[in-house]
């Protein structure tokens, strides 16, 4: 019962501290080796390349080597805390756990963008930029609300429900390794060029070990969302979030994001991408704070979820 006790003082000291300092953060420690073996194993732009196994195989040790490190180095601390007082070992399980669960950041960046765009619309552009990778300088004021809420929709899974679900399974081994693979994803898993560098090979690796692992919390994501949202969980429900879901490129990303814009009645958009909900109305000021309300609930969704989940283990592992 220890893990239930962890993860309910993971999300308290999320909901009043938010992140740790960086030299003390974990997923700042990922991203530090990724960008240390990325600009190693991805090459500048040469015209004409092609396949390159040589990059994938470089980027796939590279990545296995890294998840080996975490996973180990969160074993080991999970396995050393088994020792402890349950209490003692409950209170350090969940200030492990806490870096690599990040719901108030997500949700002061996306205020924050709401924010900047009541003062101007570069503002809010500029906002923008610190929360997702693509260019920003030419949308409206609409689609800078758009790709916010898009942003809050897909990382609520990547940031909350999909390190609570490996960490229902696994253990703090488990939070630790998807946080590490979705951040990888992130660094690494881009089609083309990025920043100066070719990640086509470099990253494909990376990019399918995320796809895997959050297949089904995305999904579980969506469902959270349509029920806390009170939005048809019907079948005819889920047919429709499906049917939007399938628009986007990302096997994963467009679930949780039909599930906001289906739950609000917003139309959500990457232009030249994709169009979620076409049929519903631009997003305002208030579907920013009602996609930011349905967070906070599908927040303590999750939580229960997995309080239930780690409860039935412990009963039947008695």
């Amino acid at each position: 019962m220890a893990s239930i006790a962890a993860l309910w003082l993971a999300l308290a000291l999320d909901h009043w501290w938010g992140e740790p300092v960086a030299r003390w953060h974990p997923v700042v420690w990922f991203g530090r080796y990724l960008g240390w073996a990325g600009r190693r194993i991805a090459p500048p732009p040469v015209a004409g390349a092609t396949r390159d196994l040589s990059r994938f195989t470089a980027g796939t040790v590279a990545w296995c080597a890294g998840a080996i490190v975490v996973m180990i180095v969160a074993w080991s601390l999970a396995a050393g805390l088994r020792h402890l007082p349950e209490w003692a070992a409950a209170l350090l399980t969940g200030i492990a756990l806490k870096p690599l669960l990040a719901w108030r950041m997500l949700r002061d960046e996306v205020l924050a963008v709401e924010n900047a765009l009541g003062h101007s619309l570069d503002a809010g552009r500029a906002q923008l930029a610190r929360l997702v990778s693509r260019d920003v300088s030419k949308l409206s004021a609409s689609e800078v609300r758009e790709s916010a809420i898009e942003s809050l929709a897909e990382n609520l899974n990547d940031s909350l429900v999909a390190p609570v679900f490996w960490f229902v399974l696994v253990g703090l081994p488990g939070a630790a390794v998807y946080r590490f693979a979705n951040t990888a994803d992130a660094m690494w898993g881009y089609r083309g060029e990025r920043e100066g560098r070719v990640w086509e090979w470099a990253g494909k690796w990376a990019a399918r070990a995320d796809d895997v692992l959050s297949w089904l919390p995305a999904r579980l994501t969506a469902l959270l969302l349509l029920g806390c949202s009170f939005f048809s969980c019907t079948r005819k429900g889920a047919r429709e979030v499906r049917s939007e879901a399938r628009k986007t490129p990302s096997p994963n990303s467009g679930w949780p994001m039909a599930a906001m814009a289906l739950s609000l009645g917003v139309r959500l958009a990457k232009p030249g991408v994709y169009a979620l909900n076409p049929a519903g109305r631009p997003p305002s000021t208030p579907d920013t704070l009602r996609a930011v309300a349905l967070g906070n609930r599908m927040v303590i969704a999750a939580a229960l979820c997995a309080t239930l989940a780690l409860g039935s283990m412990a009963w039947g592992s008695r």
